[in-house]
């Protein structure tokens, strides 16, 4: 009887210390996951120019919290006024390695720039821009690369 009480004591106390070193686990990973995700919002510009085949692209944080989207064309000069300007665009993190994009929405038309910091290429393009019409095909899709900051 004695020897069964010490092994149900025994058993008790390895499941207390196992879910205890699981809780300290899952909290150090979801304490990991907010610092990369604060260390990625802490990054973030509040102005890029980036630069595709065919356009340039300067997206700037407004005021209120939300981005503003200007595009010229590539060659256009850089105090020409802005063939396309849309506003409320937000920031969308994109899994835990940092990448994100921002996306607009103008009529019938998403207009997403994707910031690849994790690629399966090293060439990989800093900045993609992928635009889709509302039935969700893809109507441009340009690798774009900074200009400046």
């Amino acid at each position: 009887m004695v020897k069964q009480i010490l092994f149900s004591i025994g058993i008790a106390t390895q499941f207390s210390l196992v879910s205890a070193k699981e809780l300290k686990n899952e909290f150090h990973l979801i304490n990991s996951e907010k610092s990369i995700n604060n260390s990625v919002h802490q990054k973030l510009p509040k102005t890029v120019t980036i630069k595709t085949k065919k356009f340039k692209i300067k997206i700037d944080l407004q005021a209120n919290g939300t981005y503003r989207y200007q595009s010229w064309a590539s060659n256009a000069k850089s105090n020409a006024k802005p063939n396309l300007i849309i506003y409320n665009g937000e920031l969308i993190p994109d899994g835990s390695g940092g990448n994100y994009y921002y996306e607009f929405k103008n009529k019938d038309y998403t207009y997403q720039v994707w910031r690849n910091y994790l690629t399966d290429s090293a060439s990989k393009a800093p900045y993609t821009l992928v635009v889709n019409d509302k039935n969700g095909n893809e109507v441009v899709n340009e690798d774009g690369q900074v200009l400046k900051r």
